[in-house]
Protein backbone atom coordinates (compact mmCIF):
# COMPACT_ATOMS: atom_id res chain seq x y z
CA UNK A 1 0.00 0.00 0.00
CA UNK A 2 0.93 3.68 -1.00
CA UNK A 3 0.40 7.11 1.03
CA UNK A 4 -0.23 9.74 -1.14
CA UNK A 5 0.70 13.16 -0.38
CA UNK A 6 0.06 16.21 -2.55
CA UNK A 7 1.63 19.59 -2.04
CA UNK A 8 0.14 22.79 -3.19
CA UNK A 9 -0.99 21.34 -6.30
CA UNK A 10 -2.92 23.32 -8.66
CA UNK A 11 -4.17 22.49 -12.50
CA UNK A 12 -5.28 25.58 -15.04
CA UNK A 13 -7.11 24.97 -18.20
CA UNK A 14 -7.20 27.76 -20.76
CA UNK A 15 -10.45 28.85 -22.35
CA UNK A 16 -11.57 28.40 -26.01
CA UNK A 17 -9.25 29.96 -28.31
CA UNK A 18 -9.46 33.41 -28.57
CA UNK A 19 -11.02 34.67 -25.13
CA UNK A 20 -9.83 37.23 -22.83
CA UNK A 21 -11.08 35.20 -19.96
CA UNK A 22 -8.67 34.04 -17.56
CA UNK A 23 -7.41 30.02 -17.81
CA UNK A 24 -10.02 27.81 -15.46
CA UNK A 25 -8.74 27.03 -12.03
CA UNK A 26 -9.63 23.21 -11.46
CA UNK A 27 -7.74 22.70 -8.68
CA UNK A 28 -6.36 25.49 -6.81
CA UNK A 29 -3.42 24.83 -3.98
CA UNK A 30 -4.14 21.91 -2.31
CA UNK A 31 -2.70 20.13 -0.07
CA UNK A 32 -3.88 16.41 1.31
CA UNK A 33 -2.39 13.51 2.79
CA UNK A 34 -3.96 10.36 2.22
CA UNK A 35 -3.14 7.77 4.26
CA UNK A 36 -1.55 3.80 3.78
CA UNK A 37 -4.74 2.12 3.32
CA UNK A 38 -7.52 4.79 4.08
CA UNK A 39 -10.44 5.15 1.54
CA UNK A 40 -11.01 8.82 0.95
CA UNK A 41 -14.26 10.15 -0.74
CA UNK A 42 -13.38 13.38 -2.99
CA UNK A 43 -17.37 14.51 -2.24
CA UNK A 44 -18.53 17.98 -4.28
CA UNK A 45 -20.95 19.26 -7.18
CA UNK A 46 -20.31 19.00 -10.32
CA UNK A 47 -17.08 20.97 -11.89
CA UNK A 48 -15.36 21.30 -8.27
CA UNK A 49 -12.26 19.93 -9.27
CA UNK A 50 -12.59 16.05 -8.14
CA UNK A 51 -12.16 14.49 -10.97
CA UNK A 52 -9.05 17.10 -12.01
CA UNK A 53 -7.74 16.24 -8.61
CA UNK A 54 -8.06 12.07 -9.02
CA UNK A 55 -6.33 12.45 -12.58
CA UNK A 56 -3.07 13.91 -11.07
CA UNK A 57 -2.82 11.44 -8.44
CA UNK A 58 -3.04 8.85 -11.28
CA UNK A 59 -0.34 10.29 -13.10
CA UNK A 60 -2.68 11.01 -16.26
CA UNK A 61 -2.15 14.69 -15.96
CA UNK A 62 0.43 16.79 -14.56
CA UNK A 63 0.01 19.79 -11.99
CA UNK A 64 0.82 23.32 -13.08
CA UNK A 65 2.44 23.77 -9.49
CA UNK A 66 2.90 21.66 -6.59
CA UNK A 67 3.77 17.52 -6.14
CA UNK A 68 2.07 14.26 -5.93
CA UNK A 69 4.24 12.33 -3.99
CA UNK A 70 3.80 8.18 -3.46
CA UNK A 71 5.55 7.17 -0.27
CA UNK A 72 7.11 10.68 -0.07
CA UNK A 73 8.56 10.17 -3.74
CA UNK A 74 7.18 12.66 -6.91
CA UNK A 75 4.91 10.32 -8.84
CA UNK A 76 6.87 11.59 -12.25
CA UNK A 77 9.98 9.38 -10.95
CA UNK A 78 8.03 6.30 -10.19
CA UNK A 79 8.12 3.60 -13.02
CA UNK A 80 4.66 3.35 -14.93
CA UNK A 81 4.70 -0.52 -14.36
CA UNK A 82 5.87 0.10 -10.59
CA UNK A 83 2.97 2.71 -9.55
CA UNK A 84 -0.08 -0.32 -8.93
CA UNK A 85 -3.00 1.83 -9.62
CA UNK A 86 -6.08 0.49 -10.70
CA UNK A 87 -8.91 3.04 -11.68
CA UNK A 88 -12.47 2.44 -12.41
CA UNK A 89 -14.37 5.18 -14.46
CA UNK A 90 -17.98 6.30 -14.69
CA UNK A 91 -18.47 4.53 -18.41
CA UNK A 92 -16.21 1.52 -17.16
CA UNK A 93 -14.21 2.22 -19.96
CA UNK A 94 -13.56 -1.99 -20.97
CA UNK A 95 -12.67 -2.41 -24.81
CA UNK A 96 -15.22 -3.03 -26.98
CA UNK A 97 -13.50 -5.80 -29.20
CA UNK A 98 -12.13 -7.79 -26.21
CA UNK A 99 -14.75 -10.40 -24.29
CA UNK A 100 -14.61 -9.16 -20.47
CA UNK A 101 -12.51 -12.31 -19.43
CA UNK A 102 -9.42 -10.87 -21.27
CA UNK A 103 -10.36 -7.23 -19.79
CA UNK A 104 -9.55 -8.87 -16.54
CA UNK A 105 -6.93 -11.08 -17.14
CA UNK A 106 -4.79 -8.27 -19.07
CA UNK A 107 -2.49 -7.14 -16.58
CA UNK A 108 -1.81 -10.52 -15.51
CA UNK A 109 -1.40 -11.99 -19.31
CA UNK A 110 1.31 -9.12 -19.90
CA UNK A 111 3.17 -10.66 -17.51
CA UNK A 112 2.81 -14.26 -18.33
CA UNK A 113 0.68 -15.08 -14.87
CA UNK A 114 -2.53 -16.10 -17.07
CA UNK A 115 -2.86 -19.63 -14.73
CA UNK A 116 -3.62 -16.58 -11.14
CA UNK A 117 -6.77 -15.04 -13.27
CA UNK A 118 -9.33 -17.88 -12.35
CA UNK A 119 -8.16 -18.09 -8.84
CA UNK A 120 -8.28 -14.13 -8.57
CA UNK A 121 -12.03 -14.28 -10.62
CA UNK A 122 -13.33 -16.81 -8.05
CA UNK A 123 -12.42 -14.72 -5.06
CA UNK A 124 -14.13 -11.86 -6.01
CA UNK A 125 -16.78 -13.39 -7.16
CA UNK A 126 -17.13 -14.54 -3.80
CA UNK A 127 -16.89 -11.64 -2.20
CA UNK A 128 -18.92 -9.88 -3.67
CA UNK A 129 -21.98 -12.62 -3.73
CA UNK A 130 -22.14 -12.16 -7.72
CA UNK A 131 -21.54 -14.52 -10.72
CA UNK A 132 -18.95 -12.70 -11.93
CA UNK A 133 -17.75 -15.55 -13.90
CA UNK A 134 -20.92 -15.92 -16.38
CA UNK A 135 -20.01 -12.51 -17.55
CA UNK A 136 -16.68 -12.86 -18.66
CA UNK A 137 -17.51 -14.28 -22.19
CA UNK A 138 -19.73 -11.44 -23.23
CA UNK A 139 -18.40 -7.92 -25.08
CA UNK A 140 -18.88 -4.45 -23.43
CA UNK A 141 -22.16 -4.22 -25.60
CA UNK A 142 -23.79 -7.66 -24.37
CA UNK A 143 -23.27 -6.32 -20.57
CA UNK A 144 -25.89 -3.84 -18.49
CA UNK A 145 -24.78 -0.50 -16.82
CA UNK A 146 -24.24 -2.47 -13.33
CA UNK A 147 -22.27 -5.32 -15.41
CA UNK A 148 -19.95 -2.94 -16.95
CA UNK A 149 -18.50 -1.41 -13.42
CA UNK A 150 -18.58 -4.97 -12.01
CA UNK A 151 -16.20 -6.26 -14.93
CA UNK A 152 -14.53 -2.86 -14.45
CA UNK A 153 -13.81 -2.94 -10.80
CA UNK A 154 -12.48 -6.70 -10.84
CA UNK A 155 -10.00 -5.45 -13.82
CA UNK A 156 -8.47 -3.07 -11.30
CA UNK A 157 -8.34 -5.95 -8.79
CA UNK A 158 -6.84 -8.23 -10.84
CA UNK A 159 -3.42 -5.59 -11.07
CA UNK A 160 -0.71 -6.05 -8.41
CA UNK A 161 -2.63 -2.94 -6.17
CA UNK A 162 -0.86 -0.17 -3.99
CA UNK A 163 -3.59 2.64 -5.24
CA UNK A 164 -7.14 2.06 -6.39
CA UNK A 165 -8.70 5.28 -8.10
CA UNK A 166 -12.56 5.15 -8.79
CA UNK A 167 -14.43 8.18 -10.96
CA UNK A 168 -18.05 8.02 -10.10
CA UNK A 169 -18.56 4.24 -11.22
CA UNK A 170 -21.92 4.01 -9.91
CA UNK A 171 -23.05 7.18 -11.04
CA UNK A 172 -25.13 5.96 -14.64
CA UNK A 173 -26.60 2.77 -12.27
CA UNK A 174 -30.38 3.29 -10.73
CA UNK A 175 -31.06 3.67 -7.60
CA UNK A 176 -31.48 -0.26 -7.29
CA UNK A 177 -28.33 -1.47 -8.81
CA UNK A 178 -26.32 1.66 -7.14
CA UNK A 179 -27.53 0.34 -3.22
CA UNK A 180 -26.16 -3.30 -4.65
CA UNK A 181 -23.44 -2.30 -6.00
CA UNK A 182 -22.32 -0.33 -3.06
CA UNK A 183 -22.72 -3.04 -0.78
CA UNK A 184 -20.56 -5.42 -3.09
CA UNK A 185 -17.65 -2.72 -3.49
CA UNK A 186 -17.54 -2.47 0.48
CA UNK A 187 -16.88 -5.81 0.79
CA UNK A 188 -14.44 -6.03 -1.86
CA UNK A 189 -12.72 -2.60 -0.18
CA UNK A 190 -12.45 -4.39 3.37
CA UNK A 191 -10.81 -7.82 1.45
CA UNK A 192 -8.19 -6.13 -0.62
CA UNK A 193 -7.45 -2.98 1.72
CA UNK A 194 -5.38 -0.32 -0.33
CA UNK A 195 -5.42 3.18 -0.93
CA UNK A 196 -8.16 4.90 -1.92
CA UNK A 197 -9.54 7.73 -3.81
CA UNK A 198 -13.23 7.50 -4.69
CA UNK A 199 -14.71 10.58 -6.50
CA UNK A 200 -18.79 10.85 -5.93
CA UNK A 201 -21.08 14.02 -5.60
CA UNK A 202 -23.10 11.38 -3.62
CA UNK A 203 -22.68 11.74 0.31
CA UNK A 204 -24.63 7.94 0.81
CA UNK A 205 -22.27 6.94 -1.53
CA UNK A 206 -19.28 8.62 0.49
CA UNK A 207 -20.63 7.45 3.77
CA UNK A 208 -21.02 4.07 2.97
CA UNK A 209 -17.95 3.59 1.18
CA UNK A 210 -14.94 5.59 3.11
CA UNK A 211 -13.04 5.80 6.14
CA UNK A 212 -12.70 9.69 5.50
CA UNK A 213 -14.56 12.49 3.14
CA UNK A 214 -12.77 15.82 1.58
CA UNK A 215 -15.76 18.35 0.43
CA UNK A 216 -14.40 20.37 -2.50
CA UNK A 217 -15.63 23.65 -3.60
CA UNK A 218 -14.25 25.42 -6.57
CA UNK A 219 -10.77 23.90 -6.90
CA UNK A 220 -10.16 23.33 -3.27
CA UNK A 221 -10.77 21.04 -0.06
CA UNK A 222 -13.08 23.09 2.16
CA UNK A 223 -12.70 20.32 5.00
CA UNK A 224 -11.90 16.79 5.67
CA UNK A 225 -13.11 14.58 8.11
CA UNK A 226 -15.41 12.06 9.04
CA UNK A 227 -18.98 12.31 8.10
CA UNK A 228 -19.84 12.77 11.39
CA UNK A 229 -17.35 15.33 12.03
CA UNK A 230 -18.46 17.55 8.70
CA UNK A 231 -22.10 17.13 9.14
CA UNK A 232 -21.76 18.25 13.24
CA UNK A 233 -19.09 20.78 12.77
CA UNK A 234 -18.60 22.04 9.38
CA UNK A 235 -15.74 25.03 9.17
CA UNK A 236 -18.48 27.35 6.85
CA UNK A 237 -21.78 27.61 5.42
CA UNK A 238 -21.30 25.82 2.23
CA UNK A 239 -19.82 22.25 3.93
CA UNK A 240 -22.92 22.82 6.35
CA UNK A 241 -25.31 22.96 3.65
CA UNK A 242 -23.47 20.49 1.41
CA UNK A 243 -23.45 17.26 4.12
CA UNK A 244 -26.27 15.92 5.88
CA UNK A 245 -29.59 14.97 5.16
CA UNK A 246 -32.08 16.11 5.46
CA UNK A 247 -30.49 19.89 4.35
CA UNK A 248 -29.54 22.10 7.55
CA UNK A 249 -32.11 25.40 8.32
CA UNK A 250 -29.99 28.64 7.92
CA UNK A 251 -31.79 31.84 9.52
CA UNK A 252 -30.58 35.15 8.77
CA UNK A 253 -29.71 37.42 12.26
CA UNK A 254 -28.00 40.04 13.51
CA UNK A 255 -25.82 40.29 16.92
CA UNK A 256 -27.73 42.25 20.21
CA UNK A 257 -26.29 42.18 23.41
CA UNK A 258 -24.22 38.74 22.79
CA UNK A 259 -27.28 37.26 21.26
CA UNK A 260 -28.29 36.18 18.00
CA UNK A 261 -31.54 37.61 17.25
CA UNK A 262 -33.48 37.07 13.88
CA UNK A 263 -36.83 37.21 12.31
CA UNK A 264 -38.97 34.56 14.13
CA UNK A 265 -36.73 33.05 16.90
CA UNK A 266 -34.01 34.65 19.02
CA UNK A 267 -32.48 35.48 22.24
CA UNK A 268 -29.95 32.67 21.62
CA UNK A 269 -26.40 33.42 23.45
CA UNK A 270 -23.48 33.76 21.28
CA UNK A 271 -19.46 34.69 21.21
CA UNK A 272 -18.91 37.85 23.56
CA UNK A 273 -16.49 39.65 21.33
CA UNK A 274 -19.33 40.28 18.18
CA UNK A 275 -20.32 43.66 17.87
CA UNK A 276 -24.00 44.68 18.08
CA UNK A 277 -25.60 45.31 14.35
CA UNK A 278 -22.64 42.23 12.95
CA UNK A 279 -24.89 40.07 10.68
CA UNK A 280 -24.48 36.40 11.74
CA UNK A 281 -26.15 33.08 9.90
CA UNK A 282 -28.32 30.61 12.47
CA UNK A 283 -27.84 27.43 11.27
CA UNK A 284 -29.87 24.18 12.76
CA UNK A 285 -30.42 20.31 11.68
CA UNK A 286 -34.38 19.48 11.21
CA UNK A 287 -33.78 17.23 14.29
CA UNK A 288 -33.02 20.08 17.03
CA UNK A 289 -35.91 21.73 15.78
CA UNK A 290 -38.58 20.45 18.10
CA UNK A 291 -42.54 20.81 18.81
CA UNK A 292 -43.68 22.76 21.64
CA UNK A 293 -47.08 23.98 23.19
CA UNK A 294 -45.22 27.54 23.77
CA UNK A 295 -42.99 28.58 20.86
CA UNK A 296 -42.79 30.10 17.70
CA UNK A 297 -45.72 29.91 15.10
CA UNK A 298 -45.41 28.42 12.09
CA UNK A 299 -48.11 27.31 9.13
CA UNK A 300 -47.14 24.01 8.05
CA UNK A 301 -46.23 23.49 4.01
CA UNK A 302 -45.61 19.61 3.60
CA UNK A 303 -45.16 16.66 5.70
CA UNK A 304 -42.93 13.82 3.98
CA UNK A 305 -42.98 10.33 6.14
CA UNK A 306 -39.96 8.42 5.89
CA UNK A 307 -40.80 4.93 7.22
CA UNK A 308 -38.10 3.18 7.16
CA UNK A 309 -35.97 6.49 9.46
CA UNK A 310 -39.50 6.61 11.50
CA UNK A 311 -40.05 10.16 11.25
CA UNK A 312 -41.90 12.80 9.56
CA UNK A 313 -40.00 16.07 7.43
CA UNK A 314 -42.09 18.82 8.34
CA UNK A 315 -42.10 22.37 6.55
CA UNK A 316 -43.16 25.42 7.78
CA UNK A 317 -43.08 29.50 6.96
CA UNK A 318 -43.69 32.58 9.13
CA UNK A 319 -42.97 36.06 7.82
CA UNK A 320 -41.03 35.51 4.85
CA UNK A 321 -39.27 32.00 6.50
CA UNK A 322 -39.26 28.74 5.87
CA UNK A 323 -37.87 25.79 8.36
CA UNK A 324 -38.24 22.43 8.41
CA UNK A 325 -38.62 20.22 11.93
CA UNK A 326 -38.46 16.23 12.55
CA UNK A 327 -41.26 14.85 14.21
CA UNK A 328 -42.17 11.02 15.04
CA UNK A 329 -44.71 9.23 12.62
CA UNK A 330 -47.66 9.05 15.34
CA UNK A 331 -47.62 13.02 15.84
CA UNK A 332 -50.95 14.40 13.70
CA UNK A 333 -49.87 17.18 11.77
CA UNK A 334 -51.79 17.93 8.86
CA UNK A 335 -50.97 20.67 6.07
CA UNK A 336 -52.66 24.09 6.44
CA UNK A 337 -52.34 23.94 10.28
CA UNK A 338 -50.17 25.74 12.84
CA UNK A 339 -47.92 24.39 14.86
CA UNK A 340 -45.79 26.06 17.58
CA UNK A 341 -41.51 25.46 17.35
CA UNK A 342 -38.58 26.07 19.37
CA UNK A 343 -34.50 25.71 18.38
CA UNK A 344 -32.69 23.62 21.13
CA UNK A 345 -29.55 25.19 21.66
CA UNK A 346 -27.45 22.75 21.85
CA UNK A 347 -27.94 22.34 17.98
CA UNK A 348 -27.19 26.27 16.95
CA UNK A 349 -24.41 26.83 14.71
CA UNK A 350 -23.34 30.35 13.97
CA UNK A 351 -21.60 31.64 10.83
CA UNK A 352 -20.28 35.39 9.64
CA UNK A 353 -23.29 36.06 7.25
CA UNK A 354 -20.17 37.57 4.77
CA UNK A 355 -17.68 35.28 4.88
CA UNK A 356 -19.49 32.26 5.69
CA UNK A 357 -16.91 31.17 7.91
CA UNK A 358 -18.01 29.23 11.05
CA UNK A 359 -18.03 31.61 14.28
CA UNK A 360 -19.55 29.71 17.09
Amino acid sequence: MTTITLNHVSKRFPRATGSDLADIVAVDDITLKIQSGQVLALLGPSGCGKSTLLRMIAGIIAPDEGQVLYDNRPLDEVPLMDRGIGMVFQEGALIPHWEAGRSVGFFLELRHREDEVPERIQRISSITGIGLDSLLGRFPRQLSGGEKQRVAIARALSRDLAVLLFDEPFANLDAKYRAEARVELRRLLNAYPVTTVYVTHDQNEAVALSDRIGVMREGKIEQTGSYLQLRDNPVNLFVATFIGVPTINLFPGKIEDQTWVGENFGGYPIRGDLDNGVKVTAGIRPEHVHLTANGTYGVVDTVVPYYAERYQLIEVHLAGESWTLTAGLDDPIEIGSTIQCELDPAGLMFFDTRSGARIG
